[in-house]
């Protein structure tokens, strides 16, 4: 279960790869925008101010994320801002429920939106090409997935998901699910597609914290990668508490504080797909 107020405890720092992604989409007047894997959809909202004359349409596979989308409060609160939406569309924008292993798009969708999805997706290669094959010619894909499965906060996880006590949990454990930007660029290029393929790595400065609060990172991570351990072991009794308390341990001592910040690098892998181009010679 996906819960919109642990994801957004640092909502900045997630945030800004989608506008980094975006700034890359040079579309003029899309009829219809998609943002597959909306979450609670503070960021879908931005597109209906980008292309103001499109329909924008945001979808994810979470309930509890998609009642936060439509209600209007991205943390999910349950409290409805300005009144709330009370159905499904919200500020000119669509919400709906679906999976983005079975989502077809229209033949009006110029451009795709997948930001921070396609890892919790294996095999999602084949996924890429379909849509390559499916959105109409001349439309963008975009997507950004998080490329930090090698960081020391993900080495951490498996080391203690590896420990005696908690080894059942091995099968959540994700060899790297994602390729690097010259993967992807190699993989639509292929697909008859325009591409801008390329990595960055950003240094969160989170602030550090004391007296028994929880770490940084470790409050970052529940917002993502613990949430199917999380599930797995429950959040009563002392299993989910321990499990917290020995990552927890091994955060601290991969991240220190320094100057009341903690620095948290985090590599992320865009590429920004036109469909049709290579052939036609389109610009992007």
């Amino acid at each position: 279960m996906w819960d919109p107020a642990s994801y957004l405890r640092y909502g900045d720092e997630r945030s800004r790869p989608f506008h980094d992604l975006l700034a890359r989409v040079r579309a003029d007047r899309p009829r219809t925008v998609v943002d597959l894997g909306c979450g609670p959809g503070h960021l879908t909202a931005t597109l209906s101010t980008r292309w103001p004359g499109a329909r924008v349409v945001g979808l994810d596979s979470s309930t509890e994320m998609i009642a936060a989308a439509r209600h209007g409060d991205p943390a999910g609160r349950g409290v409805e801002r300005g009144g709330g939406c009370g159905g499904v569309e919200c500020g000119g924008v669509e919400f709906a429920l679906a999976d983005a292993r079975d989502w077809t798009p229209g033949p009006d969708v110029d451009v795709l939106v997948c930001n921070a999805v396609l890892q919790w997706v294996p095999g999602h290669d084949e996924l890429l090409l379909r849509w390559a094959r499916e959105l109409p010619a001349g439309a963008w894909l975009a997507v950004q997935v998080p490329g930090n499965f090698d960081a020391a906060s993900h080495r951490a996880l498996r080391e203690v998901a590896e420990l005696p006590r908690w080894r059942h949990l091995a099968d959540l454990l994700r060899a790297e699910p994602v390729s690097d930007a010259a993967g992807y660029a190699h993989l639509l290029t292929g697909a008859d597609c325009a591409v801008d393929a390329w990595e960055t790595s950003y240094v969160h400065l989170l602030p550090a914290t004391s007296g028994g609060v929880d770490h940084p990172v470790l409050s970052w991570m529940e917002g993502t990668a613990l949430r199917p351990f999380r599930a797995a072991l429950g959040d009563t009794g002392r299993d989910w508490a321990d499990f917290r308390a020995a990552l927890a341990e091994r955060l601290a001592r991969a991240y220190p504080a320094r100057h009341g910040l903690v620095q948290f690098p985090f590599r992320r892998v865009f590429f920004v797909a036109r469909t049709g181009s290579r052939r036609s010679g389109a610009a992007q």
